[in-house]
C-alpha cells in the first residue's frame, strides 16, 4: 500500500521541472536566501505514517473530545446546538451545488446561484429587511462590516456599541474599526440591557451607527423600539445583530426601524464544530443596497425568457478600485449558506415557529425549575432561550463537576467581565429533553 493516499508529482515530475526551470536541486531554489537564516536541522515531527496508521491515530485524537451528541450541552454564547434535518447533507453533496464558492459563470452555476438567491429571500423575510446579501463569514464578521459601512456612508467616525453584544464580536469590531482610525464607544448595560441613559449621554453629531444585539449576549430582548428613536435622532444608521431562531417568534428588527439587521445562520443546519465554518448574513434596507459588502444574487430571465439567477449590484470597489473600497470582502459562504437554505426550507415557516416555541419554552421551564432549586436570575428582563444564574461557586469549578456528571454548563460570564466568574449563562434548546434539563438542575443543586 503507498504511504501517501494522493501523489502531486512523482520524482520523476520534479526531475522534468528542475530541468525546464534550469536546476539540479532543489536546495537552488532558495539560493536568494542566506545561508545563516535557513533551517539546517531536521524538523521536530513524528515520522510520516501510512494510511491506515494516520486514520487511526487522527480518530484515536479525535476521540478525546467530548460530542455534543455523546452528552447533553447548555453551552450557547453564540453557537447552537439544533435540530439539523437529514436532507441538509445530502442536498449538500447534489454536484448542481457541490461547486465553486465564486458563481461567476451563472450558465455553468445555476445551482449554486439559486441556493444563494434563496438564502437572501428567506433572510430578508425573517428581518423583515428589503434584501440581504449572499452571506458573510460569521456573525462577528457581518456586525463589523455593518460598521464600517455605516461609516463610509455616513462619512462619520463614532461607533456606538452596546456592552450586551457578544465581547469576542465587539473585538472583531475594534480590530476593523483601528485600521480605518475610526472610534469604538462601549454603551454600559444596566440589569443586563443596554443602558438607554448612557446611550444618549455618549450620542453626537459624530455618531455613524448605535449596535445592539437582539436577543443580546446576557439573552434578553432589548428595547429596540426606544434604541430606534435615539439611533435615528441625528441620523445615524441602527444595527441590529440578531440569532435569527428567535424571529421565528420575536418581531423582526426591519419591523423597529433597522437600517442593518446581521447575525449568523449557524442555528440553520449548521452544525457545533470547534469554532467554525459559519455563515454569516447581512440584510439591508433598498437605500443602502449598493453600499453592501460582499455579493448578490438577482433573478433574471435569458434570451428565451427563462427564469435564471446572477451576481447583481456588485461594488466594483470591492474588486478594483481597492483604495476607494468600504469592505475588503467580496466572497460569500456558498455552501454553509445553502445548508441554512436548506434546512430553513425543510422546517418551514410554521416548523421555525414551533421550534422558536419549543426554545423559549423550555428555557423558561429551566428557568423555574432552577428557582425552585434556590438559585437567583441575575436579570430580570424577557428572554428567549438563555439567561444568567447566580453560583454559590465559580462557574469554571462548577462546569468541571458537571463535566465529571456527563453534561456541558453553560458559560463561564467571568472570561469576559471582570467579577462575574460566578455568572453563568445557560442556553436551552429545543434538543434538550426534560430528563436532561432535571439532571442539570440536580447536578447544580449537589454542588451547593
Amino acid at each position: 500500500m503507498s504511504s501517501h493516499r494522493y501523489l502531486p508529482s512523482t520524482e520523476q515530475d520534479q526531475q522534468a521541472m528542475m530541468e525546464t526551470i534550469g536546476i539540479d536541486s532543489l536546495e537552488e531554489l532558495f539560493a536568494d536566501v542566506p545561508e545563516e537564516v535557513r533551517f539546517q536541522e531536521t524538523l521536530n515531527v513524528p515520522k510520516a505514517l501510512k494510511e491506515t496508521a494516520l486514520i487511526k491515530e487522527m480518530q484515536r485524537l479525535a476521540e478525546k473530545n467530548t460530542n455534543v451528541k455523546d452528552v447533553p450541552s447548555f453551552l450557547g454564547a453564540g453557537v447552537y446546538e439544533h435540530y439539523i434535518p437529514s436532507v441538509v447533507n445530502h442536498m449538500l453533496l447534489r454536484s448542481e451545488f457541490f461547486t465553486a464558492y465564486t458563481p461567476y459563470q451563472p450558465e455553468i452555476s445555476q445551482g449554486e446561484l439559486q441556493g444563494i438567491f434563496e438564502f437572501q429571500t428567506m433572510i430578508a423575510e425573517l428581518t423583515g429587511m428589503d434584501l440581504a446579501n449572499s452571506s458573510m463569514y460569521d456573525g462577528p464578521t457581518a456586525l463589523a462590516e455593518a460598521a464600517m459601512m455605516s461609516c463610509g456612508v455616513t462619512k462619520k467616525k463614532q461607533i456606538l456599541v452596546s456592552e450586551a453584544v457578544h465581547p469576542e464580536a465587539v473585538e472583531v469590531l475594534r480590530t476593523n474599526a483601528k485600521g480605518q482610525n475610526l472610534e469604538v464607544t462601549v454603551i454600559e448595560a444596566t440589569d443586563g440591557q443596554t443602558s438607554l441613559d448612557a446611550l444618549k449621554n455618549s450620542y453626537s453629531d459624530e455618531t455613524a451607527c448605535v449596535i445592539v444585539q437582539y436577543p443580546n449576549f446576557f439573552g434578553q430582548i432589548e428595547d429596540l423600539e426606544e434604541i430606534e428613536k435615539i439611533a435615528h435622532s441625528k441620523k445615524a444608521h441602527f444595527i441590529v445583530s440578531s440569532n435569527p431562531l428567535s424571529l421565528g417568534m420575536l418581531q423582526p428588527p426591519g419591523e423597529f426601524g433597522a437600517d442593518v439587521v446581521v447575525g449568523d445562520a449557524q442555528p440553520f443546519g449548521i452544525p457545533t464544530q470547534l469554532g467554525g465554518p459559519h455563515c454569516g448574513y447581512f440584510a439591508v434596507t433598498k437605500k443602502l443596497m449598493r453600499k453592501v459588502p460582499g455579493r448578490l444574487v438577482g433573478e433574471t430571465v435569458d434570451e428565451d425568457g427563462r427564469r435564471g439567477f446572477v451576481l447583481t449590484l456588485q461594488a466594483r470597489e470591492q474588486h478594483i478600485r481597492r483604495d476607494k473600497a468600504t469592505s475588503n470582502i467580496c466572497s460569500n459562504q456558498a455552501l454553509n449558506a445553502l445548508a441554512a437554505s436548506v434546512a430553513m426550507s425543510a422546517i418551514g415557516k410554521y416548523g421555525l415557529q414551533e421550534m422558536a416555541s419549543q426554545n423559549m419554552q423550555k428555557a423558561l421551564y429551566t428557568k423555574k425549575r432552577l428557582q425552585e432549586a434556590g438559585f437567583e436570575l441575575v436579570h430580570d428582563g424577557p428572554f428567549f432561550n438563555e439567561f444568567v444564574i447566580n453560583l454559590p461557586k465559580p462557574c469554571e469549578q462548577v462546569n468541571e463537576s458537571l463535566f465529571d456528571k456527563g453534561i456541558i454548563g453553560g458559560l463561564d460570564l467571568g472570561r469576559f467581565y471582570e467579577g462575574r466568574d460566578h455568572h453563568m449563562l445557560i442556553a436551552v434548546t429545543e434538543l434538550r429533553t426534560k430528563e436532561e434539563i432535571e439532571a442539570l438542575v440536580e447536578g447544580l443543586e449537589g454542588l451547593k
